[in-house]
């Protein structure tokens, strides 16, 4: 099998500057979606991406020893982004959310996750969301006290209930891990790309745009056209046989 990788990043329409951070490697793939006012949001993000992009070509062998490989990653992310702002009381309060994937020797995809950026697979058609979004609004949607309809429009969606730099000890989402396929497509993204676009637009233009390069810049227009609420970043993996 053969992969190929694709990335995008724009500021949106509402945003003066770009606080999100992606890496888009050889094996290793991660967006950072950076919060805590203009300079903090920038500073984590960009902290947060780079033990992850430290990874990129290192074998892990197993999805057990990637899974662990991420998590270790974004706990480096977490404390570096603690201290700096101990540092700096410009940047205290500044944290980021960290969606993260690592491809393995043994043809397996998985996944390392906190806050609400999102990880989607298509394949065959049809889009799955491959993680959970740490919020308030998306735990009340899991206990059963609000609809998605609901959530999708509530005014406090993006309150996040964990992200990576404000916490000395931040759970790590490890999801099962997928096995590749010829075909599928994974797409790593910042909520400014879900919050303006609903996952059916998505399936339908990244299945529309043969190119990888096109897709990306296909999804970040219709956010854009959709307003641009917040700063978008894509970055999207393409398995070919």
């Amino acid at each position: 099998m053969r992969l190929s990788s694709f990335a995008g990043s724009d500021v949106g329409r509402a945003r003066s500057g770009n606080e999100d951070s992606y890496f888009c490697g050889r094996t290793v793939f991660a967006v950072a979606d950076g919060l805590g006012g203009h300079q903090g949001g920038e500073v984590a993000s960009a902290a947060a991406v780079a033990p992850l992009a430290a990874l990129d070509g290192r074998e892990l062998a197993t999805p057990t020893e990637a899974a662990e490989a991420l998590a270790a990653a974004i706990q480096e992310a977490n404390s570096a982004i603690l201290d700096r702002a101990l540092g700096d009381p410009s940047l205290w309060g500044m944290g980021t959310t960290m969606t993260a994937a690592a491809i393995t020797a043994d043809g397996h995809l998985q996944l390392a996750h906190v806050g609400d950026s999102r990880a989607y697979l298509l394949r065959d058609g049809a889009l799955e969301q491959l993680t959970t979004d740490h919020t308030v609004v998306a735990e009340l949607v899991r206990r059963g006290r609000l609809t998605a309809e609901l959530a999708a429009i509530h005014p406090e969606r993006s309150i996040l209930t964990r992200a990576v730099g404000l916490d000395p000890r931040i759970p790590v989402d490890t999801p099962d891990p997928l096995d590749l396929r010829p075909g599928d497509q994974y797409l790593l993204c910042s909520d400014g790309l879900t919050e303006a676009v609903a996952d059916p637009s998505i399936a339908e233009l990244l299945s529309a745009n043969e190119d990888g390069d096109g897709a990306c810049r296909s999804l970040i227009d219709a956010a854009n056209e959709a307003g641009g609420p917040d700063n978008i970043t894509v970055v999207l993996v393409r398995v070919s046989g």
